[in-house]
């Protein structure tokens, strides 16, 4: 089922079609990103279409048992590859690390903040907690980093679009005392007040790609030349390096992994972790090279992630 809304009009101009999930968060997405498109070609008409996934319409479930990321996207590459869509936008950390063939990244905009937040309906940090406090995330990354910084609480699996999640986290007679969200995705849909406290990196590393945005297309030049404007080549190679990284350790979601890279004058300098998924032990890996070189360095942060024992976890979470 699709729906289709009017982003912007200009008489005799042929339309730019973008392919969005239904969701709050993603049509805000899909609007930021034909506003930018609207700033850089004030002649351009775009116009969204609504498709709906299949992880949008399984809520029952944990996400690594269903499939993970590809249930977010495969619905919106497959709208690109029969040519209902131009483009599609998506949350990064929800793409797969390969791209379809035919399929390209054709714009990464500018990237909003990465850290994770803790919502709790008493107020209480994560620090303050009780012990056997829960805990809902749908990640197991989170999960496995919140239970190596605070081994007193509990965690639970949580489904649900940002406005359900939020809902559960405050319902006094809800099963959670706290929930886990990006900042990003709660910012953009203005709920920064019920935040009660942003965590650290130390603490919680970001998903690869967390914060950003990504403008999928077919290898059209016209597509191309249209989005140029868009993308931030800081960004750009940020996230080059830590999907990279991800890529090396096999690119699943099953075992939780996390990754920042950030860009300083001497160059990109990335943070890996790898964690067992009970959040008992963690491999952090780290390392520096040029912003051209982003690919290259994830793969070897990876390699050395591997060799100093996340093979073993990676092949408990594949059995």
């Amino acid at each position: 089922m699709n729906e289709r809304a009017s982003v912007a009009h200009t008489v005799d101009a042929p339309a730019l079609r973008l392919g969005t999930r239904g969701s709050a968060l993603a049509r805000w997405q899909t609007d930021y990103i034909a506003g930018l498109l609207a700033a850089a070609w004030p002649d351009l008409v775009t116009e969204v279409e609504i498709l709906h996934t299949q992880g949008d319409r399984i809520l029952d479930k944990p996400l690594p048992l269903i499939g993970g990321k590809g249930l977010f996207t495969a619905e919106l590459e497959a709208a690109l590859h029969r040519g209902a869509i131009d483009l599609a936008v998506h949350s990064l950390k929800d793409l797969p690390t390969e791209q379809p063939p035919g399929l390209m990244l054709g714009a990464i905009p500018a990237r909003a903040a990465v850290h994770d937040v803790a919502i709790s309906r008493s107020g209480l940090t994560l620090a303050q907690l009780p012990r056997g406090a829960v805990v809902g995330t749908s990640s197991r990354r989170r999960a496995a980093q919140l239970l190596h910084a605070y081994p007193h609480l509990r965690t639970a699996d949580i489904r649900g679009n940002i406005d359900t999640r939020i809902k559960k986290a405050l319902d006094p007679d809800g099963p959670y005392d706290a929930i886990l969200l990006a900042l990003a995705g709660v910012a953009r849909l203005g709920h920064r007040e019920v935040v009660t406290e942003v965590l650290p990196l130390d603490i919680m590393l970001p998903a690869p790609g967390q914060g950003a945005l990504a403008v999928q297309c077919r290898a059209d030049v016209a597509v191309l030349h249209l989005l140029a404007p868009l993308d931030d080549a800081a960004t750009r190679a940020a996230v080059t390096a830590e999907r990279a990284f991800l890529r090396g350790l096999g690119g699943g979601c099953s075992t939780p992994v996390a990754a920042y890279a950030e860009i300083y004058p001497q160059g990109l300098h990335l943070r890996g972790r790898v964690a067992a998924r009970d959040g008992a032990h963690f491999i952090d890996v780290t390392g520096y090279a040029a912003l051209e070189a982003a690919d290259e360095l994830g793969a070897s942060l990876a390699a050395q992630a591997l060799s100093q024992g996340a093979r073993q976890w990676l092949a408990e979470d594949a059995a």
